[in-house]
């Protein structure tokens, strides 16, 4: 029986090109349809807003989509269907926001429904992504082959935001529904060519295929069984806080950032712009740094991919103290250097974080990676829908609790750096856990070859 085949680059590829499939419907539905709503229907701005937060309270769905995985023994069957749901919802999104003109109950109502099928689509296909690259992806290619995925998806925001917004323009309603209907008849078509023949067949399931063995008898445990044991192992316990924490703090400034710069430095709109463009670009740094680092020639001489999960949480705090003290002092704190070293040490941690979920999500029990996989996803997907409540929520009750708008924002980036440096506590505990696992993994197999 041939071995599961392990991927190269153009694999890693593939799997960035259904990222960047999931990123072109998700993009327009955060963006193009929130300007729409806002601008050419008037609706109030917490409406998208409410939406958006929707469609990550739906991914508390991911461990049950992993479990599911699980449970088929193969990925592409869920990133297909994910992609096709996630296309689903996005052209219906379109419909609703349109509908919304005439009738604004049946259109919210229709509005509610797409954006639970896009939350349903992003868990179904994302979940089951970071399955099929932990387990195939070697690793001394995970933190490389990470970045170029989220590149490639990145690649997919700008690409698509682009393209919509030239074939749209002038805009009407029926443009507008036109061309997400392309668009997700495109991206099905472009997944699905992606994904072919890609994954095969897992032995497993050959093997039980042979002895005759179903999916339901191969499946001894329920899906709440099965979660409470992956629950229960300290080292994916650990973890799941580490996400939690970093991508709250990681979400939370992200609404907040330019309000400060035009609010305490006087920046224009163009200006805090900028200064967003200049931590976009600073956060690709950190991922290409970490990617760099993690890559096999050159692995260990820039950090490892553990350290760097660690240092960039301990950096991004910092990061967050000076922003602190620049609200306290004003326009006398070097703001886009701060910005800079902010947006760096994200994206290394950020990246370091990925390629450490695709190992730990094969550590453990065997046959529950995507159970794993589902419940940090699931971490995530809450950090990021409260992120932007708590963010933006903190900023309001402290401008309310006190007359300095510097010290307003101070106050909350405070808050947010002492969320990085608990996350940083919990990363030393991931590989203080981890280091303690390979001992113990090379102890019994020593002590099995001796006693053989």
């Amino acid at each position: 029986m041939n071995p599961v085949r392990v991927f190269g680059w153009l694999d890693v590829a593939r799997l960035g090109l259904v990222q960047a499939c999931m990123g072109a419907v998700v993009v327009v539905t955060t963006s193009t349809l929130n300007r729409i709503m806002v601008v050419e229907l008037a609706l109030p701005a917490l409406l998208p807003g409410m939406l958006v937060a929707l469609h990550y309270l739906v991914q508390m769905v991911r461990p049950r989509m992993g479990f599911g995985a699980d449970q088929g023994r193969r990925c592409t069957p869920w990133m297909l269907g994910g992609v096709g749901v996630l296309a689903v919802g996005g052209l219906l999104a379109s419909v609703a926001t349109v509908l919304m003109q005439s009738s604004f109950g049946l259109g919210l109502v229709l509005c509610i429904v797409a954006f639970s099928l896009i939350g349903l689509g992003v868990s179904a296909c994302g979940t089951s992504l970071l399955v099929l690259m932990a387990k195939r992806v070697p690793d001394s290619r995970r933190a490389p082959a990470a970045t170029l995925v989220w590149m490639m998806m990145i690649l997919g925001f700008a690409m698509t935001a682009v393209t919509v917004g030239k074939l749209i323009d002038p805009y009407t309603p029926e443009q507008l529904i036109r061309v997400t209907a392309g668009l997700a008849a495109l991206v099905v078509c472009v997944a699905g060519l992606s994904l072919w023949g890609l994954e095969g067949q897992d032995t497993r399931s050959l093997r039980d295929s042979d002895a005759g063995i179903s999916p339901k008898e191969r499946s001894g445990s329920k899906f709440k069984e099965t979660l409470l044991q992956v629950w229960r192992e300290p080292q994916a316990r650990t973890f799941t806080i580490f996400v939690f924490l970093s991508m709250l703090a990681y979400s939370a400034q992200d609404l907040i950032l330019e309000p400060f710069a035009g609010d305490v430095y006087g920046m224009s709109p163009g200006q805090t712009t900028q200064l967003s463009g200049l931590q976009h670009g600073a956060v690709l740094a950190g991922m290409l740094w970490v990617a760099l680092a993690g890559w096999a020639p050159v692995k260990g001489r820039l950090g490892s991919v553990h350290r760097w999960m660690v240092w960039g949480c301990l950096l991004s705090a910092v990061a967050m103290v000076g922003l602190s003290t620049a609200g306290l002092q004003g326009q006398h704190w070097p703001l886009k250097a701060n910005i800079g070293l902010l947006g760096v040490a994200n994206g290394a941690f950020s990246i370091a974080a990925i390629a450490t979920m695709m190992r730990l999500s094969t550590q453990g029990s065997q046959g529950h990676e995507g159970t794993r996989m589902g419940l940090w996803g699931a971490a995530q997907a809450i950090a990021f829908g409260l992120g932007g409540i708590l963010g933006t929520g903190a900023s309001d009750l402290a401008h309310w609790l006190v007359a300095s708008s510097g010290l307003a924002y101070a106050s909350v980036f405070g808050f947010e750096a002492l969320m990085f440096a608990l996350s940083a506590w919990c990363a030393i505990l991931v590989n203080r856990n981890d280091v303690v696992a390979e001992q113990a993994k090379a102890y019994f197999s020593t002590d099995l070859q001796r006693a053989q």
